[in-house]
């Protein structure tokens, strides 16, 4: 990094008090183009959270070898879907990438090397709920990848190093569902987004809020020792270790604040929450 570009950088992202910290249950890909209770929380947000100088959004779609971040100037909109009507493929989210933001990522984290990627971009993890939280597009966004090879420890403890972007101006959000069974999908009706869920999914929704509440992140770090169903609720972690990215950075005593608290389509919990 040159020294122009160090003092850019210093400069965009100076002091600030610390930002709210974000899980976010994104759901179906639908939520992009749909009007319902979930993206209405989202756009509430837009209008309550303080105004972030950039974006950092770990998704549960990008899972890679080695944990990246994306340092493209203009991210392009990843449809990472299929089946769904031709209006959700036409979508774009038009946000700016942030070269400077990618950057201090790389340089302040010391333990894990941080690769730059130019080839991903914004996926449905990110853009699906961004579109209804800062609809104009405005503000710059970037992505870091989930290295699927590591564990759950690994997550959290970057989670930690990455918390100083707080009080940089960086709003941080993990994007995934705390359960999430979408081979074990059962609808009650027409409605996806209806209340409806397996007796385990309720059990689990509630005992995950508890251990969040009370702070038990060792329990959640290890949460495969947590409940005898939760093999149904997590078959795999991708969407779960946002979660854990968010909670890291948790500070103190700081409260957290749960929205979008619901258990649909039999195996899907679109549980949310504020962290500060």
């Amino acid at each position: 990094m040159t020294l122009k570009e160090f003092h850019k950088q210093a400069m965009t992202f100076a002091a600030t008090a610390p930002m709210p910290v974000l899980f976010v249950g994104h759901g179906t890909p639908m939520n992009a183009i749909e009007n319902n209770e979930f993206v209405g929380m989202w756009t509430n947000l837009g209008h309550d959270l303080p105004r972030p100088h950039a974006i950092l959004c770990i998704s549960a779609h990008w899972e890679t070898r080695g944990t990246f971040v994306t340092a493209m100037e203009t991210p392009k909109t990843i449809h990472d879907f299929y089946g769904f009507p031709r209006e959700l493929y036409t979508q774009q989210y038009a946000a700016k990438g942030s070269v400077e933001l990618a950057g201090l990522v790389r340089e302040q984290i010391k333990d894990v090397v941080i690769n730059e990627d130019y080839e991903w971009g914004l996926d449905h993890g990110t853009w699906s709920v961004l579109k209804h939280v800062y609809p104009q597009a405005d503000i710059p966004v970037i992505q870091l990848s989930i290295d699927h090879f590591k564990g759950m420890r690994y997550h959290y403890e970057l989670g930690r190093e990455l918390a100083f972007l707080r009080r940089k101006g960086v709003l941080i959000i993990g994007s995934g569902n705390m359960i999430h069974n979408l081979r074990m999908i059962q609808l009650a009706g027409d409605d996806f987004n209806a209340e409806h869920g397996y007796e385990w999914a309720f059990e689990l929704n509630d005992l995950l809020k508890n251990k969040i509440l009370n702070k038990d992140h060792s329990s959640l770090i290890d949460y495969n020792t947590m409940h005898n169903s939760i093999r149904f609720a997590i078959p795999t972690p991708e969407h779960y270790i946002p979660l854990l990215y968010a909670l890291a950075m948790q500070e103190g005593d700081e409260p957290v604040r749960f929205f979008n608290d619901k258990v649909i389509a039999g195996s899907l919990s679109m549980t949310s929450l504020i962290v500060g």
